[in-house]
């Protein structure tokens, strides 16, 4: 080959490496493969998880201050990390900058040469174009030579082309990234002129001013339920779902029960996830048949109602045994005082933010409700609360910080219709709606871990969502 080919052979090597470069380097040194940046007010959007809300405020008459916190999961702080990041996509631009420079002279010396190359091939494709007119009256041989010649000029002109494109690409990525510098520049500069060491430290200690005020929020009562959220869709119109309340963060157990009489078996899943995959990780079987829906699974243990029976079973996970076992005295059993759906619901067993319960419907108190505090490892009843209202009248129930909510139907346009203070011992009607969106709920427990209300809804495995009002009392408050 030539030197003139060879030396246009090294500028198409330049061209390959310059576009596998470009192809390769460029993308991810600007973010083009992973985020687009844009140079509007706000570059980057934070969508921070949901933080403490104030329900409601006012003032007693007193003058003291009386507000609703909702107070869900904490958010940390994103600022200093985004900074850390804006710095290190600045430091990735001006090396990107000084790169394209270089680029950019190599790219424009070779050029010249392209042009040079251009021309001459324009010139030699003239003067063929002349020689092709006379070339009777040149020698056969001379004239194939000179076409061989031009016939290998000729596929390298639109190469030649897509360079010269290519080169004015390079242009302007390098004024692209010059101004993204300057934007940079200007938002580091702006992001400088705040001390974020110290609001960090405000952030922090504002958090642990909240997380102390959290541990007095743990109850309050009950003014809204929205959802449901459908988990999952499986076994019979009755039945039983629960996670354990007292259970760590890391530990997401789940536990299920199928139908509401005849079955003693319980199923265990490792987590949310895997309960709706259906991939079981245990299996127990129970000493005894369970009546009814109303079981909760509390500190590592199940408690449930033996079948015919008015006696309470605790039973271990960890080691398989019935740890403990005792008749609740006088209690309604086997359909003589069930909620209004049957299904030996006549003991419901719940637990909240205070601890185990039992409700439940004796003749000494006309078939209304009656409610237990139990002692967790001894069942042994505490204290019992009588209230006025018939159990066989009522949907379902569940505990919030001690008070007990009862609704009024467990069908359509159920509602929570009803509520009982053990702290006050005291009762009011309510009217707090809910959606019963599969129209027939046979169990319905609070866990005060989740703050939800797990339920079964006609063979749907449900969740409800729960807002409650807190009173936050001042140290000046006696």
């Amino acid at each position: 080959m030539s030197p003139p080919l060879l030396k246009l052979g090294a500028v198409l090597s330049t061209m390959a490496m310059i576009s596998n470069w470009m192809s390769q380097t460029l993308p991810s040194l600007v973010g083009l493969n992973t985020t687009r940046i844009t140079t509007s007010d706000t570059l980057t959007q934070i969508s921070p998880k949901e933080g403490w809300q104030v329900y409601s405020s006012a003032q007693d008459p007193d003058g003291r201050c009386i507000c609703t916190v909702v107070a869900p999961e904490q958010n940390l702080c994103s600022r200093d990390a985004k900074s850390r990041q804006l710095r290190q996509l600045l430091e990735k631009v001006q090396n990107m900058s000084q790169s394209i420079e270089v680029l950019n002279l190599r790219t424009q010396r070779d050029f010249q040469y392209v042009l040079k190359m251009e021309t001459q091939m324009k010139g030699l494709k003239a003067k063929f174009r002349q020689i092709e007119d006379d070339r009777k009256t040149l020698m056969t041989k001379h004239f194939q030579e000179l076409k061989e010649k031009m016939d290998e000029l000729l596929p390298l002109i639109p190469v030649l082309e897509q360079y010269k494109t290519d080169a004015k690409l390079i242009t302007q990525f390098k004024e692209e990234i010059r101004n993204l510098s300057n934007v940079l520049t200007g938002i580091q500069e702006e992001i400088g002129a705040y001390d974020y060491e110290e609001l960090h430290q405000r952030v922090l200690n504002l958090e642990s001013r909240l997380r102390d005020c959290m541990k007095k929020l743990t109850c309050g009562k009950l003014m809204k339920i929205t959802g449901p959220i459908t988990v999952k869709i499986s076994g019979t119109r009755f039945g039983a779902w629960m996670t354990d309340p007292l259970a760590s963060e890391k530990n997401n157990r789940v536990w299920y029960m199928d139908s509401y009489t005849n079955n003693k078996i319980v199923r265990e899943y490792k987590s949310i996830a895997d309960f709706v995959s259906g991939a079981e990780s245990r299996t127990y079987n129970l000493p005894f048949k369970w009546a009814g829906t109303n079981h909760v699974v509390y500190n590592g243990s199940l408690y449930f109602n033996k079948y015919q029976s008015n006696i309470i079973i605790k039973y271990s996970f960890d080691t398989g045994r019935v740890l403990a076992q005792r008749s609740l005295e006088y209690a309604g059993f086997h359909n003589v005082y069930p909620y209004t759906w049957g299904g030996f619901s006549d003991i419901d067993l719940m637990a909240d933010e205070i601890g185990l319960w039992a409700v439940y419907a004796t003749n000494q108190n006309a078939g209304n409700i009656v409610i237990s505090q139990l002692n967790q490892d001894t069942l042994e009843v505490l204290k019992s609360w009588s209230t006025g209202y018939p159990k066989r009248s009522a949907g379902e129930s569940f505990m919030i910080c001690g008070t007990l909510y009862v609704t009024n139907s467990h069908l359509t346009g159920a509602k929570v219709y009803y509520s009982y203070s053990t702290k006050t011992s005291t009762y009011e009607y309510t009217d707090i709606p809910f959606h019963n969106q599969y129209f027939h709920i046979s169990m319905l427990d609070y866990n005060a871990r989740d703050r939800a209300l797990y339920a079964w809804n006609n063979g749907h495995q449900v969740l409800f969502n729960v807002t409650l009002f807190h009173v936050i009392k001042t140290e000046d408050d006696t």
